[in-house]
């Protein structure tokens, strides 16, 4: 039987062509009243997620 991706993971990061793993920042949904317009702008670039390729193969084996 082989293993399942796991979804709630697979919905918040991006598998590059390479195979890196590439994530949102955290804090962007709401409350952007107090955030400088610097702040906003670093906040929209993702940023890269480090992740053995152990856990790669368990939580996202399909690379999908």
């Amino acid at each position: 039987m082989s293993s399942k991706t796991n979804k709630a993971l697979k919905d918040r990061v991006k598998i590059t062509k390479n195979g890196k793993v590439k994530a949102r920042k955290q804090g962007q949904t709401h409350f952007h009243g107090k955030k400088s317009g610097e702040k906003k702008q670093k906040l929209d670039r993702s940023k890269d997620f480090d992740m053995k390729q152990k856990d790669k193969d368990r939580l996202i084996p399909h690379d999908q």
